[in-house]
């Protein structure tokens, strides 16, 4: 059994490295000029695991890639040590938002897990979003006002341009001065979190954002 190591939003910015590497290919740049964008790659992906085995380094070594079916082969190899998102039950999720007692749940048997950074679901019957993340090793859970724009912009999470919903959540922080104290954090994100799971490629804002708003 293979030893799973890659998490989503990683083996995504393999795939950016890759699809850099093939539009430089496609500019007939010199031989050296083109290993150093390969190297530079291999280098950056190298730094997204720094605790990595020998095998592991070969394993994602891309520097011999020449073809799209070399590519591709490469893709599903790395599949093989996906680290999936923690399998989460109806209970599990109504347990992180007991204060909703008309919580609508997504279909968790049509969830590919592997494919997953952060688990997220609409109701657009009461406009709110929810969003279920792995904190610092432990399952959690926002929930935000949804408000779909009908437009494309950056979405926060994954930095594509796509369609954007702006979604708003409000932090109870406390303040010593302050026991009232509360405040608004409001962001544009992907309205189709199946399609931001596919392009994110760094985790950075969405956890800071996660902290930030389950500050209590």
């Amino acid at each position: 059994m293979n030893e799973e190591f890659i998490k989503n939003e990683q083996i995504n910015y393999i795939k950016q490295q890759m699809g850099l590497i093939k539009d430089s290919a496609k500019k007939n740049l010199p031989p050296a000029v083109m290993m150093a964008v390969i190297d530079l790659a291999n280098a950056k992906i190298l730094d997204l695991f720094p605790n990595t085995s020998s095998k592991q380094q070969a394993l994602l070594d891309l520097s011999s890639l020449k073809t799209d079916d070399e590519y591709k082969q490469y893709i599903e190899r790395l599949t093989e040590y996906l680290i999936p998102f923690p399998k989460v039950t109806e209970q599990q999720l109504k347990k992180l938002f007991p204060k909703n007692k008309k919580l609508k749940l997504p279909d968790l048997t049509s969830i590919d897990y592997s494919q997953l950074t952060y688990l997220s679901w609409n109701d657009l019957g009461s406009n709110k979003k929810y969003i279920v993340y792995e904190l610092e090793g432990r399952i959690s859970g926002i929930e935000c006002r949804l408000t779909p724009t009908g437009k494309k912009n950056i979405c926060s999470f994954c930095n594509s341009h796509s369609e954007v919903a702006y979604f708003s959540t409000v932090t109870k922080a406390k303040k010593p001065k302050n026991p009232d104290y509360y405040r608004a954090i409001g962001n544009l994100i992907c309205t189709d979190s199946h399609e931001c799971n596919k392009k994110i490629t760094n985790v950075d804002y969405l956890t800071e954002f996660l902290k930030d708003s389950l500050a209590r």
